[in-house]
């Protein structure tokens, strides 16, 4: 991994907020929605979490019918939410 890569990825675990989206994701809480209600912060605030962890190359979107769930994608990510859980 590259230095502006860690960097980049590093930058976006820095929120609290998303390290919970992150930790809700890795327990099957996969869609905006869900993780709206469970979290109490609005669904567009969440979205934007989402897509900050999604341009750091963390997170993936894929479609499940009308819904999109994410899915941690970066292993290093992972291991580390695992490892602090």
């Amino acid at each position: 991994m590259n230095c502006e890569k860690m960097s980049h990825t590093f930058k976006a675990l820095g929120h609290p907020v998303r390290l919970e989206i992150l930790c809700r994701l890795m327990k099957g809480k996969c869609c905006v929605n869900e993780i709206s209600e469970k979290l109490k912060i609005p669904q567009s605030t969440i979205s934007q979490h989402l897509g900050t962890l999604r341009n750091a190359g963390i997170i993936q979107p894929r479609k499940e019918g009308v819904r999109t769930c994410y899915d941690v994608t970066d292993e290093l990510v992972r291991d580390i939410i695992i490892r602090f859980k």
